[in-house]
């Protein structure tokens, strides 16, 4: 009986495994050998047409001595650290405005959901640069109130703002996460505050931001490694330059100029993992101190 057990559920594993076997290929083929080939590229001079030729350190020592790396960085954190907070800002006051049901909720929330569905495609991108030229919707309308404007793409003043503001406008994803997240707090504690007489606003600072805090932890987790690898939006606004004077030079368009433009495999490959470095420390730095917040607030 014993062997007859052995040998069934030996053929169970193996079943199991040729079920798990496309993606098991998928995650060795697509995922690992990429991973530790960049890695090994990243310490050659390695350009696609000659054979990789090791040297050391050498790529990393020159990123940090590359004016436009270190642009691409500067402006790459101002997007990150305004882009991500507005719109998590934005994600809870539609969140807030949107969790009570009445009768047009449903069609209200699909359409707030759809710009993040939409936010990152091309065509959406061309029409964003469309909306802040010089003759764009957004002049049209500021002429309205008397107001000249300008061309807000073709400013290196401001060019970076319209992409922060394309990035507050793609608030679906948290938002549907932040409606959830309120509809689990329980309504006695609502009731309760209500007999105290508390105001909506004390509610949202000591009853629904609190026990909110793990959502937001994690939308900000999710929104900070999403704003780090941006790429659509700056590389179609911009024309793939980073312009107008590397005033929209992500990290990420700027790796692109590096391996697909310039053909340096190699230091693209050695900004690849800087970017992973840079994403997994100020991960672990928010959720650590997000994490300590949260467990003394609950």
């Amino acid at each position: 009986m014993g062997r007859s057990r052995r040998k069934s559920l030996e053929n169970h594993n193996l079943e199991a495994y040729i079920f798990m076997s496309p993606w098991l290929i998928g995650i060795v083929v697509l995922g690992i050998i990429p991973i530790f080939s960049s890695l090994y590229f990243s310490f050659t001079d390695y350009n696609m047409l000659s054979s990789p030729k090791w040297i050391g350190v050498k790529n990393f020592a020159q990123m940090f001595q590359d004016a436009m790396f270190l642009r691409s960085l500067r402006v790459t954190f101002t997007y990150v650290f305004l882009g991500v907070p507005l719109s998590l800002l934005m994600a809870l006051i539609v969140a807030l405005a949107l969790v009570n049901p009445f009768k047009t909720v449903g069609p209200l929330r699909a359409i707030m959901y759809l710009p993040s569905l939409l936010g990152g495609s091309v065509a959406i991108s061309v029409l964003w640069r469309l909306l802040f030229t010089q003759d764009g919707l957004f002049n049209q309308m500021l002429l309205v109130f008397g107001i000249h404007g300008r061309s807000w793409i073709g400013d290196p003043r401001y060019a970076l703002y319209t992409l922060i503001l394309l990035r507050m406008w793609q608030f679906g994803s948290p938002m549907l996460i932040f409606i959830a997240g309120i509809k689990q707090i329980p309504e006695t504690l609502y009731e309760a505050a209500n007999l105290e007489g508390a105001g909506y606003f004390r509610k949202l600072i000591h009853i629904t931001l609190p026990l909110l805090s793990p959502i937001i932890l994690f939308n900000g987790i999710m929104g900070l490694i999403g704003a780090f690898q941006d790429f659509t939006n700056a590389y179609i606004i911009s024309n793939g330059s980073g312009g107008p004077m590397g005033s929209t030079m992500f990290y990420s368009l700027y790796l692109y100029q590096k391996a697909f433009a310039s053909f340096k495999m190699g230091f693209a490959s050695a900004m690849a993992w800087v970017l992973l470095v840079i994403i997994a420390v100020f991960t672990v730095i928010v959720f650590k101190t997000s994490a300590k917040r949260v467990y003394y607030e609950n």
